[in-house]
């Protein structure tokens, strides 16, 4: 199993696909601090929503195989800026989330500022109710 790191936005859906590619009970959880799951690192939004700290991001970086950015579909917001995967020496992939709540231009858009940040791979997924999830929990296993 790969070990991974989710990065994305406070409300993106981290903890939620976390729980939907570990079988565990969907239910709403702020993630306060960085958490650890077996083979998944989950962090909390405010790391990559203030700058001050990427620092922690890159540090937590080095421990893992990939690196998993996700951007909701229905968040408007540029969330990663450039070049971001940049900053890691790990493979960084893109997840667009919230696919059950977006139209196909909102899923273009998250999926361009994936591109954008330096994701090479990127999925599209609904992990509330599990859509299109089967490719990502393969390449997390591999």
């Amino acid at each position: 199993m790969r070990r991974s790191m989710f990065i994305g936005a406070i409300g993106c859906g981290k903890t939620t696909l976390l729980q939907r590619l570990k079988g565990m009970a969907i239910h709403y959880n702020k993630t306060q601090s960085i958490e650890f799951y077996q083979n998944i690192i989950d962090t909390p939004g405010e790391y990559i929503e203030h700058r001050r700290m990427y620092t922690s991001l890159a540090t937590t970086a080095m421990d893992v195989d990939l690196v998993v950015i996700l951007q909701s579909a229905i968040d408007k917001r540029l969330v990663f800026p450039e070049a971001f995967s940049t900053m890691f020496s790990k493979p960084v992939i893109g997840v667009v989330t919230k696919i059950d709540v977006a139209n196909h231009d909102d899923i273009n858009l998250a999926r361009e500022q994936l591109e954008r940040a330096g994701a090479k791979q990127i999925f599209e997924v609904s992990a509330l109710y599990g859509d299109n999830t089967e490719d990502l929990q393969l390449l997390l296993n591999d």
